[in-house]
C-alpha cells in the first residue's frame, strides 16, 4: 500500500473518517488534495498530514453542492498536478427524521449533499482518472444496505450510493478504473451531533453500541480509513464493485 507519486482527493477532509483518512495516506506517501467548508480545520488537518510526510497537502476550501467549487477543485488539482490518481467521496451529512415528521427540505439537503454532489464530481474527474487507470472510494453506510427507522433520508441516500458505485464498477471497468465503496457502522465522529444529536444522546448512543455492533464498540476514523485505503490501493487491483461493510459485524445482526 505504497502512494508515493499518487495524487489522491479527499472530500469532507476536514473532520472525521476524511480527516482519518487523509491523515492514514499522509503516511503512505500519497500527495494529498484536501477538500472542506471549515478553514481552520482543514488547515490543522493539512498540517498534521505535512508533519508526516513533509508534503504540503493542496488544501481547498469548497462546498461540494456548488457546482462551480467542484469545477474549481478539478481544476485546481490538473494545473497542479497535471492527473487524479484516487477520488474518495467522503463528505456526507446525516438528519433524523422518519417519514412522519421529515421535511422535504431535508430530503434536499442529504440527498443533494450525499448523492447529487458526489455524482457530479465523478463525472468531473473520471475523464483524468481513465487517463491515470485510477480509482474511486465512496463512503457509503451500514444504512445502505440494512434498514433503520428515523434516519429515513439519510438510509435513502446511501442506498444510492450503493448502487451508483456498482453502476459505475460495471461502466469504467472496461477503461480499468475501479470503483468500490466502504459501509462503515457507528464511527466516533462529530457527524451525528452535528446532524441535531444533543450530547447525552449521544453519549446513549455510543453505549447502545455495545449491543448493536457484534464487536461490541463503535468504530474509530483510523479503522474506516485504512479500509479506504486498502480499496484505493494496488493490493486491491481486482476488486471493484465491491460494498464493504466496516462496520464492528452490525451488518449481520437480528434482534433476538
Amino acid at each position: 500500500m505504497n502512494f508515493d507519486g499518487k495524487v489522491v482527493l479527499i472530500t469532507g477532509a476536514s473532520s472525521g473518517i476524511g480527516e482519518g483518512t487523509a491523515k492514514y495516506l499522509a503516511k503512505l506517501g500519497a500527495n494529498l488534495v484536501l477538500t472542506g467548508r471549515n478553514v481552520d480545520n482543514l488547515n490543522k488537518v493539512g498540517a498534521a498530514c505535512e508533519s508526516v510526510n513533509n508534503k504540503k497537502p493542496l488544501l481547498l476550501v469548497a462546498d461540494v453542492t456548488k457546482v462551480e467549487d467542484n469545477k474549481k477543485v478539478i481544476e485546481e488539482i490538473i494545473s497542479k498536478y497535471g492527473k487524479l490518481d484516487v477520488l474518495v467521496n467522503n463528505a456526507g451529512i446525516i438528519g433524523n427524521g422518519s417519514i412522519e415528521d421529515t421535511s422535504l427540505e431535508q430530503y434536499d439537503e442529504i440527498m443533494n449533499t450525499n448523492v447529487r454532489a458526489v455524482y457530479h464530481l465523478t463525472m468531473l474527474a473520471v475523464p483524468h482518472l481513465v487517463q491515470s487507470k485510477g480509482n474511486i472510494v465512496n463512503l457509503s453506510s451500514v444504512a445502505g444496505n440494512r434498514s433503520f427507522p428515523g434516519i429515513l433520508a439519510y438510509g435513502m441516500s446511501k442506498a444510492a450510493i450503493d448502487q451508483f458505485t456498482k453502476c459505475t464498477a460495471l461502466e469504467l471497468a472496461p477503461k480499468q478504473v475501479r470503483v468500490n465503496a466502504v459501509n462503515p457502522g457507528v464511527i466516533v465522529t462529530d457527524i451525528h451531533k452535528r446532524g441535531g444529536m444533543s450530547e447525552e444522546t449521544y453519549a446513549a448512543f455510543l453505549e447502545k453500541c455495545k449491543q448493536t455492533h457484534a464487536l461490541g464498540r463503535p468504530g474509530t476514523p483510523e479503522e474506516v480509513a485504512a479500509t479506504i485505503a486498502f480499496l484505493a490501493s494496488d493490493a486491491a487491483s481486482f476488486i471493484t464493485g465491491v460494498t464493504l461493510n466496516v462496520d464492528g459485524g452490525r451488518h449481520a445482526m437480528c434482534p433476538r
